[in-house]
């Protein structure tokens, strides 16, 4: 992709490294993270205009502790470092780095020392001289290396941000990326604009032009193939291949027979009817849950699943004469997670996708989304004439609603779960609250329990409510609804949904819990 002006992070393996790019992103300039250690040959390659440190878990002071390259220092470009990332600097530069008399974990406050730094101009003080911002740190900066000043200062902290004006480095000792840090947008576009003398131009319009025309000189003649799950990476991946290669395009949607109520015949007629899409539906529902039997291991579901979609896919795409890509919509912070400095973490559970099919079938991938994060794909989609309904669709499990039934996954569960699922949106869309959650859904529980119906006994299902508030699914609490509408929610499914009793409203956080039950 051609870009005027890019940023590079250096990723330090900090929890926050993510959002400094999303900051930098939402002031409409490109950025890159990679791993802190890429050598200079890289950064001189990827000639960034200006370069972030992020912060780290990390004390530079202790053996093993990662650091750049030391030519990082003379790269030519403006540079500011965040948290460790300053420390690093300071380090590097022949400051003095130690253990702080206190740590600073959460609010803190600063004091401006040099008003006119180019770093903090215009960041104004409360009413008591200091700004609000956010520590998270044991070390401390005790001594700015030569050629440096003190900008700034805090209570624990006698250099809060420092900086060298005449290589244009910079440090700050807390995190102007977060929330907490209310001034931290000013702060980083003090530095993107005021420093580094960038102008912005990153620009959805600009990516939607770009990337039509890398996608039509990348494919040339070749046909392209796509597993639309109706989703919004595969949903807005489509329609800009569609764009760009027009029917040299086939989306394949696969029904597994675990979609939501009246989501294969919708899926269909949107990118049939409004785009025009050449496109394959398949119905293997019966294929998947004879898959299923028997089967109560979320895992085993998921790999069963997974797999079985592999080969159905398959089948379908051997038949498109001439098919030489695959296209994914693979986001940004999948591919950060493939090389993050942190390295992978536990498998929590394993995720569906079609992961194992370009080797398979000697396919090259397209991923036109590598680049962007979940809420820049969703405006290209907005762009692109996508409906409201699927751009801001909620996240959806690949395994579909295999992993909101608890234990085994048949016919008569499924069934039960779509139409209480259905009751749950529905009531959710029609009270505002649809748009504003991260999800919201139904979970069908293994547990019967006795109820009354009329004169008669009951012995039947339970259905658990999930509605959690998240930005990014690292983290979510659970949302804190009116008493009225899970009432409603609850009224309805038990009254419209045959098999069940009972309804509870799962009113956990993640952590300790995860967003869906399998």
């Amino acid at each position: 992709m051609s870009i005027d002006e890019k940023v590079l992070i250096l990723d330090f393996g900090s929890q926050y490294t993510q959002l400094i790019a999303r900051r930098v992103r939402e002031l409409k300039v490109y950025c890159e993270i990679h791993p802190c250690n890429v050598s200079m040959d890289f950064i001189n390659g990827f000639a960034p205009d200006a370069i972030i440190l992020s912060g780290g878990p990390a004390s530079c002071l202790a053996e093993g502790a990662p650091f750049p390259e030391k030519e990082l220092w003379n790269a030519g470009v403006p540079i500011l470092g965040i948290c460790y990332g300053m420390q690093v600097m300071a380090e590097m530069l022949g400051g003095k780095v130690k253990p702080g008399k206190h740590r600073e974990y959460g609010p803190a406050k600063i004091e401006i020392v040099k008003k006119r730094s180019g770093l903090l101009n215009g960041v104004r003080p409360g009413d008591d001289g200091k700004v609000p911002v956010w520590m998270s740190h044991g070390d401390r900066v005790e001594k700015a290396p030569r050629g440096f000043e003190v900008i700034a200062k805090s209570k624990n902290s006698p250099i809060a941000s420092m900086r060298n004006p005449k290589k244009k480095i910079f440090g700050v000792q807390f995190h102007p990326e977060v929330a907490h840090t209310p001034q931290g947008g000013k702060i980083l576009s003090n530095f993107l604009f005021g420093v580094a003398n960038l102008k912005g131009q990153w620009t959805v319009e600009n990516f939607i032009e770009s990337a039509s025309g890398e996608i039509k000189e990348k494919v040339g003649r070749d046909k392209v193939v796509l597993g639309l799950s109706g989703g919004v990476d595969s949903s807005v991946a489509a329609v800009l291949i569609h764009r760009a290669i027009g029917d040299a395009l086939t989306c394949i949607f696969v029904d597994t027979g675990l979609l939501r109520k009246d989501e294969y015949a919708k899926v269909q007629k949107t990118f049939r009817d409004n785009f025009h899409m050449k496109l394959i539906g398949v119905d293997a529902g019966k294929r998947f849950l004879k898959g299923l039997e028997d089967v109560t291991d979320p895992e085993k579901k998921r790999k069963i699943i997974g797999e079985t979609f592999i080969r159905v896919f398959e089948a379908e795409a051997k038949k498109i004469k001439g098919a030489k890509w695959l296209a994914q919509g693979t986001l940004y912070p999948d591919v950060i997670e493939s090389v993050s400095f942190k390295g992978p973490s536990a498998t929590i559970k394993s995720h569906h996708n079609v992961g194992g099919l370009p080797e398979k079938m000697d396919l090259k991938l397209l991923e036109p989304f590598r680049e962007l994060f979940k809420d820049e794909v969703r405006e290209v989609g907005r762009q692109l004439g996508l409906p409201h309904e699927i751009v801001h669709r909620q996240p959806f499990p690949g395994p579909g609603l295999a992993v909101r039934i608890v234990g085994e996954v048949t016919p008569e569960r499924v069934n039960i779960l779509k139409e209480a699922d259905h009751v749950v949106v529905e009531e959710m869309k029609g009270a505002g609250f649809y748009y504003k959650l991260w999800q919201s859904f139904a979970v069908l529980l293994p547990v019967l329990s006795v109820g009354v119906m009329g004169d008669e006994r009951t012995y039947e299902y339970t259905i658990a409510v999930r509605a959690v508030e998240s930005i990014d699914a690292m983290t979510a609490d659970w949302a804190e609804l009116p008493h009225e509408l899970l009432g409603t929610i609850s009224n309805r499914i038990i009254n419209e949904v045959r098999g069940v009793n009972r309804v509870v409203y799962d009113i956990s956080s993640k952590p300790p819990a995860t967003i869906e039950w399998e």
